[in-house]
């Protein structure tokens, strides 16, 4: 019975270990940082964008890849990101300034993208239907499992060798799932109404609905500021005066609860807790995280660093109920002839304007008010700009005019087109 569900599991664990494997290259830039500004000399600022500037292929590229799924198929398309991530990473391993190492992270943020938008609705399609929830549960994790990682073999590895054998290192791991994805996953069969022109109008027919825009730019008022908090906190404990691996090991640490927030959102739905109550509360909670670590000057009060850990902690453990939530939604909100694929692509593009912006604003308000401690008021109007957006949401899986909440009819269509 265990090796039937081991069986049943591998492809879309397989799919899982890419979207880590791809979003570890975001976060192995924060524990390097501080070697890369004393081998570059990047400034604070210039450290934002590279933080951010991954991003910067999704921001224009998420409906461009969705396209592309609909076309080439998912398999192909993440398997092509992870070979791209990996060659894109060897070049910025090289790179011997500020300027050449942000391109090299421009072509990772095009892998990272090929990766990140085709894989749920890949995970949908190889899942079997009992463990569909569960999968995609995991998968809202993806991303505190890889800050996880990250950050903490990132520091450890640090501590031996320099960032950029750090890069080379990840660019051989970034390759490690291609064998199982051929392995596991089924290849791609294109569906009976394939072509450009039929690709085109189910992305149009997409677009053109409302709940895709709104819920990526709610998950946008997330990620802006999720990923400015994470991406700096080893510069912030630095800057508190921790020293060697700890900072970069507390990060990881803070990064990887957030998978307790990912995992746990699926429970609460199914005892009837509603995807935009939870996004709701999360952000409110969020903000009062934000404000009791910023705001309060730990540095004066015995043993302040830990409570602030335990408080960014919390920041971020209840704020991985957000992207499980968002994730929940999107694959519920594409019309019956429409396209997931363009769902998730379209809000890749929105949330990733948040994830290019956010480092750089956060690094923009702390150095013009000299300090960390102004930072919350960027979280917090993210968080308020969130809340107020859900009211124009309606809720996933029940009935809207537009017929985008039918995700039935689009899964036995998959399963026909693979048969």
């Amino acid at each position: 019975m265990n090796d039937k569900r081991t069986t049943a599991d591998g492809p879309w664990l397989a799919v899982l270990a890419a979207g880590i494997a791809a979003a570890m290259h975001i976060w192995k830039l924060p524990a390097a940082l501080a070697g890369i500004q004393v081998d570059l000399g990047t400034t604070l600022v210039q450290a934002g964008l590279l933080l951010g500037i991954i991003q910067l292929a999704s921001v224009v590229g998420g409906l461009a890849t969705a396209v592309g799924g609909e076309l080439a198929g998912l398999r192909r398309l993440l398997v092509s990101g992870l070979v791209l991530l990996s060659g894109a990473s060897m070049l910025g391993a090289a790179a011997p300034t500020t300027e050449l190492l942000m391109a090299a992270r421009t072509l990772e943020g095009i892998g990272f993208l090929l990766a990140v938008v085709v894989a749920p609705p890949l995970i949908r399609r190889v899942a079997p239907q009992r463990r569909l929830n569960v999968a995609l549960a995991s998968w809202g994790a993806f991303q505190g499992m890889a800050t996880l990682i990250g950050l903490a073999a990132g520091a450890l590895f640090l501590e031996a060798a320099g960032w950029r054998e750090w890069w080379l290192v990840m660019a051989v791991l970034t390759l490690s799932p291609v064998p199982l994805l051929l392995r596991q996953v089924p290849r791609d069969v294109p569906p009976a109404d394939a072509g450009l022109r039929h690709a085109l109008r189910r992305v149009g027919r997409t677009v053109a609905t409302r709940p895709p825009w709104i819920i990526g730019v709610v998950f946008a008022c997330y990620t802006a500021q999720w990923m400015a908090v994470l991406g700096f906190l080893p510069s912030i404990y630095r800057s508190a005066g921790l020293e060697g691996p700890l900072p970069g090991i507390l990060s990881a640490v803070v990064g990887g609860v957030n998978a307790i927030g990912a995992l746990s959102a699926g429970p609460l739905i199914q005892r009837g807790l509603s995807e935009r109550k939870i996004i709701f509360w999360t952000f409110l909670a969020m903000s009062a995280a934000s404000v009791a670590t910023f705001a309060v000057g730990w540095e004066h009060i015995g043993n302040g660093i830990l409570f602030q850990f335990i408080l960014i902690a919390m920041f971020s453990a209840v704020g991985g109920l957000i992207p499980a939530a968002v994730t929940r939604y999107s694959v519920h909100v594409a019309p019956a002839d429409g396209s997931v694929t363009a769902v998730l692509g379209l809000t890749q593009q929105i949330f990733n304007v948040g994830n290019f912006l956010g480092p750089m604003l956060f690094a923009l308000l702390a150095t013009t008010t000299g300090g960390w401690d102004t930072t919350w008021w960027l979280t917090c109007g993210l968080s308020i700009l969130g809340m107020g957006l859900l009211a124009l949401l309606g809720p996933a899986g029940g009935g809207t005019t537009s017929g985008a909440h039918r995700p039935g009819k689009w899964l036995s269509a998959q399963r026909k087109a693979e048969m």
